[in-house]
C-alpha cells in the first residue's frame, strides 16, 4: 500500500505558499539523544504503580538475566543492545500489562541473538515466559528463495503464536515501536524495507486490535522515513494551523462543557488534532488540498455512562446544525476491533466544522489501548487468551483470520492475504436473519457468501440485496440485508471470481475450490487410464490392491496416485505391475508393459468426450 506515492493534487499541496520544505536536510530529523538506561528498581516500580502484588523477585531475575545474556552487544546507535528489550518492556509498563508479559519483553531477543536456548529459558522462568519467548523468535534458516518468502514465514509463525497468547502481539508490537523510534540509526537501505513492513503490516494489526494511539506512531513514523518532504510540509501546515486556530479550540472545549453542564451533564471534553500520515491519506483518499480538509481537529466527550452519552449527543444536536450524514452510532453496531463511540459533526463556534466522539471511559480506554485495556495483571480470572476469546471482538477476528490464512499455500500467498485482510475499512451487512456480517468495503456478496460458510460461497449463483435480485458482483454499502442464493449443481465457483473478491478468505475459498476441481478431473483421468490397462491385462482392479501398493508408490491416498497418472507424472504401467503384484517377474526380466500411445489418446479422447 503505497501511501506516499503522492497524487498531483497532493504534490501541489507540498509546494503552496503557505510551507515550502527546505531544500536541506528535509528528511533526517536529529538524532536521539541516548537516555539513562532503566535501573531494575525503576522497572520494577512502574509495575508496582498499577500491579501492588507484583513478583519483584521474578523481574530482577530477569532483569540479570537479559543484561548477562546480551553482554556487550551493541545496537546501530552504539547504546548497549540491553537498551532495546528495556524499552519494549516499558512501553508495555504503560500498557499496564502483567509480570510474565514484562518478562517475555526482557528476554524476547535472548533465543535468537545469544546462547540462551528455550530449554533454559523454561527452567529458569517458567513454560509460560518461554512459549512468549519462543513465539517472538524468528525462523532461522528458511530455505526459501526470497526476502518476501521469509518475511511471509516469519510473521505465519508470528500469527500462529499469538492466536494462542495474544501478549505475543503486544509484545511485537511494543518491540517494533522501538525499532521505529531509533530507526534513524539503521542503514538506509533496511530504514525504507522496515518502514514499509510497519506500514503494511504492524501498525493496519495494531489498528485491528484497537490500539489506536501505537497505530497512529507507527504510521507517522513510518510516513516520516518514506515520504520526508511531505511529512515535514503536513507538520509545518499543521503547526501554522495551531497558531491561527489557538483560542479557537479553547472556546470550542469551553462551550461544549458549559453546555452540557447546563443540561446537567458532567463530562470530559478535550481537543485532539490528527496526525500527519491519517491527514495525508485523506488528501489522497479525496483528491483535495490541505486547505480543503474541514476536519483535521476532532473534540472527544467522555462520559459516565452511556445513556449520558446519548443525553449529551441531543443537547449536542439542538445546539447546533449538524451536518448531514456525519452521523455513525458504533455504541450499538461496534466495530469489529471493540471501538465503541458516537460520532457526528456540527457546524460550531466561527461556524468551523466540529467532529465530536462522544463515549464512556471505559470506551475511550478501549478506543486508545484496544486489546491491551483490558486488566491482563489482575489475578483471577483466567489467562489473558482465554479471557479475550469472550470480551473482544477484535482477537476473536484475529483467531478466526489466523485460521483462514494459515491454510495459504505457499508464503507470498500468506503475505498477499494477510495484508487485505488488514487493511479495509469495514461495512456492515445483514443475513436475512438478521445476524451481522463485517466485510471489507467494495466487498461483494461473493465475500459476504464466503463470510456465512464457504459451501454458501462455492454454490453462489444468484442473490438478494434489500429484497432486490442484484448481481453478484454489485459493491455492498452499510446496512444492505444480504440473501445468497444457492444451487446444489455448481459444486465449484467460477475461477474468475477470484479476480472479483476483495476479502482474503474468499480467494483462499475459490482458490483451493478451483485446485479440488482440476485434481478431481485428474485424478477421474488416471483411474480410467489404469482400469482399462488393467482390463487389457485381463486382470481385475480392486482399491484394496491398489491401497496396499501406496508406499512403493509414495503416495499417500488413491486420488494422489490417479492424479499423478492424469497429470503424466507417473507411469500407469508401474500402477497395472504393482496392483497385479508382478514386482519379481519384473526385477528378474527387466520388463515393462507399456500402454500403446495411441490407446492412451484414444482412452483420454473418450474420458473428455464423456466429460463434455
Amino acid at each position: 500500500m503505497a501511501y506516499w506515492r503522492r497524487s498531483p493534487r497532493q504534490m501541489q499541496a507540498t509546494t503552496g505558499q503557505v510551507a515550502v520544505a527546505p531544500t536541506s536536510p528535509v528528511a533526517e530529523r536529529p538524532k536521539s539523544p541516548r537516555s539513562r538506561m532503566m535501573r531494575q528498581y525503576d522497572l520494577v516500580e512502574r509495575v508496582r504503580s498499577y500491579n501492588p502484588d507484583t513478583n519483584e523477585d521474578l523481574l530482577n531475575r530477569a532483569y540479570v538475566y537479559a543484561m548477562k545474556a546480551h553482554g556487550t552487544q551493541t545496537r546501530a546507535s552504539g547504546d548497549p543492545y540491553f537498551s532495546h528489550p528495556l524499552e519494549v518492556a516499558a512501553i508495555l509498563t504503560n500498557l499496564k500489562l502483567d509480570d510474565a508479559t514484562i518478562v517475555a519483553a526482557l528476554l524476547h531477543d535472548t533465543i535468537e541473538d545469544t546462547e540462551a536456548t528455550r530449554a533454559e529459558i523454561d527452567n529458569i522462568f517458567g513454560h509460560e515466559i518461554g512459549a512468549l519467548v519462543e513465539g517472538l523468535t524468528k525462523l532461522k534458516r528458511l530455505e526459501l528463495v526470497s526476502r518476501e518468502a521469509k518475511q511471509a514465514e516469519n510473521l505465519r509463525k508470528l500469527l500462529l503464536a499469538i492466536a494462542d497468547d495474544v501478549r505475543v502481539l503486544l509484545i511485537k508490537l511494543a518491540d517494533r515501536l522501538h525499532n521505529m523510534r531509533t530507526l534513524e540509526f539503521v542503514p538506509h537501505a533496511s530504514r525504507r524495507r522496515i518502514a514499509e513492513e510497519t506500514l503494511d503490516i504492524y501498525a493496519p494489526l495494531a489498528g485491528r486490535m484497537g490500539m489506536q494511539e501505537m497505530r497512529e506512531e507507527l504510521e507517522d513514523l513510518s510516513f516520516h522515513t518514506l515520504d520526508p518532504e511531505a511529512y515535514a510540509v503536513v507538520m509545518q501546515r499543521l503547526d501554522a494551523l495551531a497558531e491561527r486556530n489557538r483560542n479557537l479550540i479553547g472556546e470550542i472545549e469551553s462551550q461544549l462543557s458549559k453546555n452540557l453542564q447546563k443540561n446537567g451533564i458532567a463530562a470530559r471534553v478535550y481537543g485532539r488534532r490528527k496526525q500527519p500520515f491519517s491527514i495525508w491519506t485523506k488528501m489522497e483518499r479525496k483528491s483535495v488540498g490541505f486547505e480543503q480538509l474541514s476536519d483535521i481537529y476532532g473534540f472527544r466527550v467522555v462520559m459516565q455512562d452511556v445513556e449520558a452519552c446519548y443525553r449529551a449527543l441531543g443537547v449536542v444536536h439542538t445546539t447546533w446544525p449538524v451536518v448531514p450524514g456525519r452521523f455513525k452510532d458504533y455504541i450499538s453496531t461496534p466495530k469489529q476491533n471493540d471501538y465503541r463511540s458516537l460520532h457526528t459533526t456540527v457546524i460550531g463556534p466561527g461556524n468551523q466544522r466540529v467532529e465530536l466522539q462522544i463515549r464512556t471511559e471505559e470506551m475511550n480506554q478501549i478506543a486508545e489501548f484496544g486489546i491491551a485495556a483490558h486488566a491482563f495483571y489482575k489475578e483471577g480470572m483466567g489467562s489473558p487468551t482465554e479471557r479475550l476469546k469472550h470480551e473482544s471482538n477484535a482477537f476473536a477476528w484475529l483467531r478466526h483470520t489466523v485460521g483462514i490464512l494459515s491454510e495459504s499455500a505457499n508464503p507470498e500467498e500468506f503475505l498477499e492475504h494477510t495484508k487485505l485482510e488488514l487493511f479495509h475499512d469495514q461495512v456492515f451487512c445483514f443475513t436475512p436473519k438478521g445476524k451481522l456480517i463485517a466485510l471489507p468495503r467494495k466487498a461483494t456478496p461473493i465475500d459476504f457468501a464466503y463470510a456465512v460458510h464457504t459451501d454458501v460461497g462455492n454454490r453462489a449463483v444468484g442473490c438478494k440485496i434489500n429484497g432486490q435480485m442484484a448481481p453478484l458482483v454489485s459493491e455492498l454499502n452499510n446496512g444492505d440485508e444480504v440473501d445468497i442464493i444457492t444451487s446444489k449443481a455448481q459444486e465449484t465457483p467460477p475461477s474468475a471470481w477470484e479476480s472479483i473478491v476483495v476479502t482474503g478468505r474468499a480467494r483462499l475459498a475459490i482458490r483451493r475450490a478451483t485446485r479440488n476441481a482440476v485434481r478431481a478431473q485428474y485424478a477421474a483421468l488416471g483411474r480410467r487410464i489404469v482400469e482399462r490397462l488393467i482390463q487389457r491385462a485381463k486382470r481385475e482392479y480392486s482399491d484394496e490392491k491398489l491401497t496396499g501398493a501406496l508406499p512403493r508408490l509414495a503416495r499417500a491416498s488413491i486420488d494422489d496416485v490417479f492424479a499423478a497418472v492424469g497429470r503424466g507424472e507417473m507411469r500407469p504401467s508401474d500402477v497395472e505391475i504393482l496392483i497385479s503384484d508382478s514386482s519379481r517377474f519384473r526385477a528378474a526380466t527387466g520388463w515393462e508393459p507399456q500402454i500403446p500411445l495411441d490407446q492412451m489418446l484414444a482412452d483420454t479422447l473418450d474420458y473428455w468426450r464423456e466429460r463434455v
